[in-house]
């Protein structure tokens, strides 16, 4: 058995956690009031602002026992860089506000899983930050897509009209990103390393679950 078919087996109990929660539920089918949906993009800036910036620092951490690992960062920086600007894009599409946007901090779930990933990548190993990859991209690949068309359905909003960008364009580059992550994870045969994607893929999980809980981003409402 691969080590990625191991992962998966590992943490597949904690995605259909984050599939079972009722907000998870609802945004799928029946999407999300406008507020939400603001406060929602809100959340996904701070996420895809710190991506790059972790994974920056997940790459200066690994040797060359890791330099798969380390040149595949490098490909995704330089694929993922500026997509935070596509969330501010999708942001004011829906009448946000840019400077409300950045300096507003995100649901505390959130701010627990950014400063858990980099504390990860930074402390405990770097190969840690494929457990955010690999949570960040099952849940785009799998969910955006759905996602992006039930909220705008419910706001009586086409996709391709503005304000969905984010979630529309990642639900593909995902696929193809998850097949590369296949393949690199495959190569990962320390135990070390291994454990430490595992435990960061639950970690990314179950923080990524409390921001649809009461005290993520509808708080923010």
């Amino acid at each position: 058995m691969s080590f990625f078919i191991e992962l998966i087996e590992l943490t597949d109990s904690n995605r259909r956690e984050l599939e079972s929660l009722e907000k998870v539920h609802s945004m799928i089918h029946g999407g999300l009031p406008l507020l939400e949906y603001k406060a929602f993009l809100q959340d996904l800036y701070h996420i895809v602002w710190n991506f790059c910036p972790v994974m920056a620092a997940a790459a200066s951490r690994c040797d060359d026992r890791y330099k798969d690992v380390r040149y595949e960062l490098y490909e995704r920086i330089e694929e993922e860089k500026g997509h935070e600007s596509w969330v501010m894009e999708d942001i004011l599409a829906m009448g946000g506000s840019e400077t409300e946007a950045t300096i507003t901090p995100p649901s505390l779930p959130v701010q627990a899983m950014i400063g858990y990933n980099y504390f990860s990548a930074e402390r405990i190993h770097p190969c840690a930050v494929l457990g955010m990859l690999y949570m960040l991209e099952v849940v785009s690949s799998v969910y955006g897509g759905r996602v992006a068309d039930s909220i705008a359905a419910s706001l009586d909003r086409r996709v391709d009209g503005g304000g969905f960008r984010f979630l529309s364009s990642h639900a593909s580059l995902d696929v193809e990103h998850m097949a590369k992550l296949n393949r690199l994870i495959k190569k990962v045969e320390d135990p070390l390393a291994q454990k430490a994607i595992v435990n960061a893929t639950k970690v990314n999980f179950f923080q990524f679950s409390a921001m649809f809980g009461a005290g993520g981003f509808v708080a923010q409402v």
